[in-house]
């Protein structure tokens, strides 16, 4: 029942909501201050002891993150109440809140708690012992309306109307404008959703759903509601989200805080090697070979390449004596070194001790080997091992190698294209200049690389090993300064009853109170608890083996429509991607509803999908609004879509979408007619108007599209049916379609503008 046609009862009803509502925004206060009052109180503590400062830091980190998640859930913090049949009732809201005076009673339920379920699972066929479901709508602090669902009709009851109030808070917040980020939906959840966010943690879980079924909402809210449940568990190993781009993850950066979650990970596909962020352009066949599976077997010939033999014989002078390394010494110190199955970097000590020990044995023949023993030669090695000459000739003959440097090398080199992808005719599409930034197709390959290298970390554990003696070392001498006298009574504790020197070192290590995020944000060798991927359909084959290797547990959530890839090295089906790592060990549920987009709009884009290659029913749409697409046939494209731009009278945001060769000169027009419309890759989405090519559109949404030229779309890629498909479907109000040339025939369902 909506209360909002019963004036008197209406005021009544609102008025105690508020007053409740208002109990538990001074209950958030309440903590927020005394979490304050804490922090200021940690921090004005001062100590020179390294324990005291260490726990100062953790418990400051603590404060800070209550207070972040206090200040993220300010807005819509009590959205929904339970009325249970027996008489009880529950607020829903975004975290729990508890009355500490009263046995903890809870005042606030989180909406991820079990008890929360019903708000989005009870149906009046299935009540749940739920007897009415109430959505209560605010704005700040002030409540603004309340929506009834009665589920079980009690006696005298019977006159009152079981409207579908649940959907038309859903509607409610369809039909509202975009502001260029995106809201979560924790409000409005339905049914089939939740039951893939409450899915359970284990194994790859795949979420296929066509545009507009809230993929990416589920994604993020299965996010929350995991680290909510496996709290210990996560908290440790963090959890990591890969979306496709970095406007994607601006757009959705707000969900997770709303929700009461600071501490996930969000990353693009090109910042899985750390410190490294890919963005540079490439063309889309030059990033296809290099998501190709076969790029391992060329990194590992690119990695061999280096591993190197004279083709002459090498003179090195070594203390005006000359000492000579011909091939086949250089062959077997190789071998050597191959022999023992480890990283490039990690074997090139063995490679440099068989190099020293043949040159040594020059040394000693030229010396007289007879006259000489065991300790004349060891002593002749390491004098040859810290030589420059012949260290510089190691380096040469087996460098060491970041992976940032093998493939910087070989992206400059032809010859060495030549030797790592001996069977691609279009090799020299990767040629470049190796000052140039790295694409988003060259993260996973430096990760590759990084495995294939290895690293020599042996001078790093030697020191490290130092200062733990030295360490050591001076706590003992500490320990013996606190010894008591011989003739002490000897039931008195002295400091060796309690601890030893090791652990008493120990104590001053430096400890890191980085989140579990920022720790894995810098270790290529970190393995996170849970990995979600949005358009996961994207990734290519190496991406792939990325996000297996930080995730052996296989504990994923893979969310995207195979409809919808357009990278070349993307998947046309979940199987193929994911048989060579778990098989057919994956899970799949399916989103079949269609939140976003109108049935007209929808009814456009299901024609593109009948084209495609693809078992995939479109989503059916809950909705219309009654806005027809339309087409509209010009001369000269810029100065036309410009103009367009200019008449736009529809509320919310616009986007533009051209295709890559056209969007420069239509970015400049749409600017000179609307200065603060945003351009290109990584606009400003708070800007009403946007211009972006169809790939920067992925995984984003607006009121209205403005598709410009639509066969240019299709013409530039192999892809270019499920691009169209892409654009068709950003919109929850209104599409347009500008063209000079022919539309493709699965756009005749366009009407004339």
């Amino acid at each position: 029942m909506n209360y909002m046609s019963r004036g008197g009862r209406l005021s009544t009803e609102l008025d105690a909501e508020q007053e409740y509502v208002s109990l538990l925004y001074a209950h958030l206060d309440e903590l927020r201050a005394d979490t304050d009052h804490r922090l200021a109180k940690t921090l004005r503590e001062t100590s020179s002891n390294p324990q005291a400062m260490t726990q100062r830091d953790a418990a400051t980190a603590h404060y800070g993150e209550q207070l972040a998640q206090y200040g993220a859930v300010e807005n819509g913090l009590c959205f929904g109440r339970l009325d249970f049949a027996d008489g009880t009732r529950s607020y829903i809201g975004r975290i729990g809140l508890f009355d500490e005076d009263h046995d903890y009673e809870p005042l606030l339920l989180d909406w991820r708690a079990p008890a929360s379920r019903p708000f989005y699972l009870a149906t009046a066929a299935s009540p749940d012992g739920v007897r009415r479901r109430r959505h209560i709508r605010t704005s700040r602090r002030k409540v603004t309306g309340i929506d009834d669902e009665v589920l079980d009709l009690g006696p005298g009851e019977h006159h009152v109307h079981e409207g579908l109030a649940g959907e038309a808070a859903l509607l409610s917040a369809l039909n509202a404008t975009r502001t260029g980020r995106m809201s979560d939906i924790v409000e409005t959840i339905q049914a089939e959703q939740d039951e893939i966010i409450r899915s359970g943690l284990n194994g790859v879980l795949v979420v296929q759903g066509g545009p507009g079924t809230g993929k990416t909402a589920v994604a993020l809210h299965r996010a929350a509601y995991l680290l909510y449940t496996y709290r210990e568990q996560l908290s440790r190993r963090g959890v990591l989200i890969v979306g496709p781009n970095a406007t994607f993850l601006r757009y959705i950066g707000q969900v997770l805080p709303s929700l009461g979650e600071t501490g996930v990970l969000l990353q693009t596909a090109g910042e899985l090697y750390p410190g490294v962020v890919g963005t540079r352009h490439e063309p889309a066949a030059a990033a296809e070979i290099k998501g190709r599976i076969t790029m391992v077997d060329a990194l590992r010939r690119a990695v061999r390449d280096r591993q190197e033999l004279p083709d002459e014989p090498v003179a090195l002078v070594v203390e005006r004596e000359e000492l000579v390394l011909d091939r086949d010494t250089v062959a077997d110190a190789r071998t050597r070194a191959r022999r023992t199955r480890r990283p490039h970097n990690e074997a090139r000590p063995a490679f440099a001790e068989a190099i020293v020990t043949a040159l040594a044995q020059q040394e000693a023949d030229r010396l007289g080997a007879e006259f000489l023993d065991a300790a004349d030669l060891a002593d002749i090695r390491r004098e040859l091992a810290e030589e420059e000459t012949v260290q510089d000739a190691i380096d040469q003959l087996w460098p060491l190698l970041t992976p940032q440097r093998l493939l910087s090398d070989l992206y400059a080199s032809e010859d060495r294209l030549a030797v790592a992808f001996p069977d691609v005719e279009n090799r020299d599409l990767l040629r470049r200049d190796p000052d140039l930034g790295w694409t988003a197709a060259d993260a996973a390959l430096l990760d590759e690389a990084a495995e294939l290298l290895g690293v020599d970390d042996r001078a790093e554990r030697a020191a490290a090993e130092r200062r733990r003696r030295e360490e050591q070392d001076y706590a003992q001498g500490v320990l013996d300064i606190l010894q008591l006298e011989d003739d002490a009574d000897p039931d008195i504790l002295t400091a060796y009853d309690l601890i030893d020197a090791g652990r008493l070192a120990e104590r001053h290590d430096d400890e890191d109170y980085r989140t579990a995020a920022e720790r894995a944000a810098a270790d290529r060798a970190w393995t996170f608890g849970h990995v979600i991927v949005d358009e996961a359909q994207e990734l290519s084959p190496m991406a792939w083996r990325v996000l297996m290797r930080r995730c052996p547990s296989r504990s994923m959530t893979l969310v995207g429509d195979v409809a919808q890839t357009g990278d070349l090295s993307g998947a046309d089906s979940w199987s193929d991607a994911l048989a060579p790592y778990v098989e057919d060990r994956w899970r799949l549920a399916e989103l079949t509803v269609n939140y976003r987009t109108p049935a007209e709009i929808m009814a456009v884009a299901a024609e593109v999908l009948a084209e495609l290659a693809v078992d995939i029913e479109p989503p059916r749409s809950v909705r219309q609004t009654g806005a027809h697409p339309w087409r509209h046939e010009v001369v000269e494209l810029p100065a036309a879509v410009a103009a367009l731009v200019g008449d736009h009278a529809e509320p919310g945001t616009l986007a533009v979408l051209a295709p890559e060769t056209l969007v420069a000169d239509i970015g400049r027009a749409v600017v000179g007619e609307i200065p603060d419309a945003a351009v290109g890759d990584q606009p400003d989405l708070e800007n009403k108007i946007v211009v972006l090519t169809v790939r920067q559109a992925k995984g984003l949404e607006f009121d209205s599209v403005l598709l410009v030229e639509p066969a240019a779309v299709v013409a530039e890629s192999p892809r270019g049916l499920n691009d169209l498909y892409v654009a068709l479907t950003r919109a929850t109000r209104q599409v347009g379609v500008v063209h000079t040339a022919p539309l493709p025939a699965a756009l005749k369902a366009l009407t004339e503008r």
